[in-house]
């Protein structure tokens, strides 16, 4: 079934409240003090706000997710309590979408509908750290490596006893798709992974990039910092919104949208994950030793052996083309470019990712 083409966007403009730099500006002791306590120390009403820098109406309010995603539930998956939504028809195919960061399920919430519709068993989990997913021990090392991530996947299949699936994602989602079925080919029928090969060598991450690649990863800079570990943790609300912002230039979402997505923040391990993530991709922090072996053979770089669709965006730069990494891609292989959409492909243009997903279906 064509779903029908892609929808335009609407262009933000991120310059709004930015002020420009001033100098040899004098001011009395007192405002100097006072100015101190409001950004080191922060005013009474954010020293009352709830846990990791989201403010009370995010955090007072009872968890749900959109109906069309499903129903949400709850189940003992290898080292997690993972939370899911599950949609459309018991017995039919099964599609799994893997959400990124600073994002959750909800990039999901028009592409289920157009699955269902078709007949697929659609299940969204929260990965670790996010939303009502939640580790079975506090000894577990809170590690938000690629191996980590593709485990927890697989256990949440073997947990549903689903033998086989068709994986999609973006952003963390997609590196975890692309891990799966670089390590487990046999459990995919097929692979829709936006920004295409996003496996992680920590060898190669340690060459410095061009300067003006090495902007574009400001925030995991930041995050390799104690200042951005405790700034992170302060103010999650914001400094998600502002990723949201930069990695979307042309999305126009509404605060009500972003807030059903920021409520998955508030979640005991988020700040523990994020940080981790960063900071291991830069080999700042060790990864966990039980994925050590699984580690050693993403580095080796596997070529992809399963059906696979990769979609380029406006957030791919240079790579939107998809050429770097086309030849990873083995098996029967297809490279979709979108224009005028940013990095939360399936939120701003969930009849292309949709599509994709029903495509590479017809492969297998």
């Amino acid at each position: 079934m064509e779903i029908g083409s892609t929808k335009k966007a609407v262009t933000i403009n991120l310059t709004d409240g930015i002020q420009k730099n001033t100098h040899h500006l004098h001011y009395p002791l007192n405002l100097i003090v006072l100015l101190i306590s409001v950004f080191f120390v922060g005013p009474a009403s954010a020293q009352n706000q709830k846990a990791q820098g989201l403010p009370e109406n995010i955090t007072d309010v009872k968890y749900s997710v959109a109906s069309s995603l499903g129903k949400l539930k709850q189940i003992n998956a290898g080292l997690l309590n993972v939370g899911y939504t599950e949609a459309g028809p018991a017995d039919g195919p099964v599609v799994l979408l893997l959400h990124g960061w600073p994002y959750d399920i909800h990039s999901y919430e028009e592409v289920v509908p157009l699955l269902t519709a078709e007949g697929y068993r659609v299940i969204t989990p929260f990965l670790r750290g996010s939303g009502s997913t939640s580790f079975l021990s506090d000894k577990t090392q809170r590690t938000g490596q690629q191996a980590a991530t593709a485990s927890d996947i697989i256990s949440l299949m073997d947990a549903l006893n689903i033998q086989k699936a068709i994986i999609g994602g973006f952003d963390w989602g997609a590196r975890t798709a692309v891990a799966m079925a670089a390590l487990w080919p046999e459990r995919l029928n097929g692979l829709v992974s936006v920004s295409g090969y996003l496996l992680v060598n920590l060898e190669a991450n340690k060459k410095p990039l061009p300067p003006a690649a090495e902007y574009g990863w400001w925030y995991q800079y930041y995050f390799s910092t104690e200042r951005g570990k405790i700034g992170y943790e302060q103010n999650t609300y914001e400094f998600n919104k502002q990723i949201w912002k930069l990695a979307s230039p042309q999305w126009k979402f509404d605060t009500t949208t972003y807030d059903q997505t920021a409520r998955s923040f508030n979640n005991k391990d988020h700040v523990a994950i994020v940080i981790h993530n960063y900071r291991w991709r830069l080999s700042l922090s060790p990864g966990d030793k039980r994925y050590d072996a699984l580690e050693k053979r993403l580095e080796a770089r596997p070529d992809i052996k399963v059906p696979a669709i990769t979609i380029g965006s406006d957030f791919d730069g240079s790579n939107i083309d998809g050429k770097t990494y086309a030849d990873k891609f083995v098996n029967k292989y297809e490279h979709r470019i979108l224009k005028g959409i940013g990095h939360n492909v399936p939120q701003e243009d969930p009849k292309a990712f949709a599509q994709a997903i029903l495509d590479v279906a017809k492969w297998k």
